[in-house]
């Protein structure tokens, strides 16, 4: 259920009834009609904000004095959960609506964003209730860019090389993990396969600073299964909550580089993908070994089999940990509620098909056999190139390092 990385779209350009008269800038001209398109939706989805025009007005004088505007908490609210419903590459968008947004605008200060991104782990979590969440800091502006979050979710593992050349934790956050043990992350003395990275915030005052999550703030759930008692042996285990960080939110031609957000998971992303990838913690031959497999030819679907019970013990263990998750299947399903719910309503739902279709038994799920229109849609989430680099090899920075 969480939105994956997406490639970077320009805001929507449009046009506008009130450009200036003047020779203008391309990227005000761009703002402006980004801001006017916008503003004018949420009238339209909000009638009882009244007309759309005075606002339009104050806007477009305010982008033509400083070359950006301020929402309102309203707008901001709107835009945040319109991202999130026209993000084509998440399955979960039926609940778009629900989205709790936390206007955050004001914190500037390194180690109060880190503190606003704990509290947002408490908020979510909500003893197991996962609620979505999204934490909106400030934006960019032509006067000061607005703070980044390094880090790609909030809660990630590190991955540590070790002598033989194999892989302790998450192979993905190896380069990563390096970085901030080089900037003065000290590892726990005894090292795991789940140790939690530090949250690397950066901003233009003080450059990239390292703040370690409390243990209090990071709910995990130990992986156990149904049948197979030797299964929690395997001392595997996965946190609760999955925070995007490192994505931007834009909205009417206005960018927040810092704006986590989160939904619950869908059994697969654990399962099929961070605990089964190849690359990742690889652990399908593991399991198909403990489970007296025929691993001998690939006829056998040895793989598919295994992959079946680590995605059956993750969402075991959610649920016996009364932890929200969602399965494939499920979840499926409620998509296709949700496009229908949106073609009613005259919109078009842009879907990713690579996206949407589960990496477990997808000819299996309602989503796979249909077509989509993939077509980007604004206000919603994007990344850009630094934002990926910083997030897997942790440069570079966004910022020179400054004196705080």
């Amino acid at each position: 259920m969480t939105t994956r990385q997406q490639e970077l779209r320009p805001a929507p350009t449009g046009s506008t009834s009130l450009t200036s008269d003047s020779d203008s800038d391309p990227g005000v001209d761009a703002v402006r009609a980004a801001a006017e398109e916008f503003v004018e939706q949420f009238h339209a989805e909000n009638p009882h904000a009244g007309p759309a025009w005075p606002r339009i007005t104050r806007v477009l004088r305010e982008i033509d004095l400083t070359g950006s505007y301020r929402h309102t908490p309203a707008e901001l609210a709107f835009g945040a959960r319109l991202a999130w419903r026209n993000n084509a590459r998440c399955i979960g968008r039926l609940y778009w609506r629900s989205l709790q947004v936390r206007d955050l605008r004001s914190v500037s200060h390194a180690a109060g964003i880190a503190a606003q991104c704990v509290e947002h782990l408490r908020i979510a979590e909500h003893g197991g209730r996962i609620r979505p969440v999204i934490s909106v800091f400030a934006p960019d502006t032509p006067l000061r860019p607005g703070p980044r979050i390094w880090n790609e979710q909030l809660i990630r593992y590190a991955g540590y090389e070790q002598p033989d050349g194999s892989i302790l934790g998450d192979p993905r956050y190896v380069s990563f993990t390096s970085a901030l043990v080089d900037r003065g992350w000290h590892p726990p003395s005894t090292r795991g396969a789940f140790d939690v990275l530090p949250l690397v915030v950066d901003t233009v005052d003080q450059g990239p600073r390292l703040f370690p999550l409390p243990a209090d703030a990071v709910r995990e759930v130990p992986l156990s299964h149904p049948d197979f008692a030797w299964f929690a042996e395997l001392g595997l285990r996965w946190h609760a909550v999955p925070v995007i960080s490192n994505t931007r939110l834009v909205i009417g031609g206005v960018s927040y580089p810092a704006a986590p957000f989160n939904g619950w998971y869908m059994g697969t992303e654990i399962g099929a993908r961070n605990l089964g990838d190849a690359d990742r913690y690889d652990l399908v031959p593991t399991v198909a070994e403990r489970m007296g497999l025929d691993t001998s030819d690939e006829a056998t679907l040895w793989r598919d089999r295994a992959l079946v019970e680590l995605n059956r013990a993750v969402l075991h263990s959610f649920a016996a940990h009364g932890v929200s998750i969602t399965d494939h299947h499920t979840e499926s399903r409620r998509f296709i509620t949700h496009l229908e719910r949106e073609e009613r309503a005259g919109r078009a739902c842009p879907t990713d098909w690579s996206w949407i279709v589960p990496p477990l038994s997808g000819s299996q799920t309602p989503v796979f056999h249909r077509y989509y229109t993939a077509e980007h849609q604004a206000p919603n989430f994007v990344t850009d190139d630094d934002a990926v680099r910083r997030a897997l090899h942790g440069d570079p920075p966004a910022f020179g390092v400054c004196a705080s």
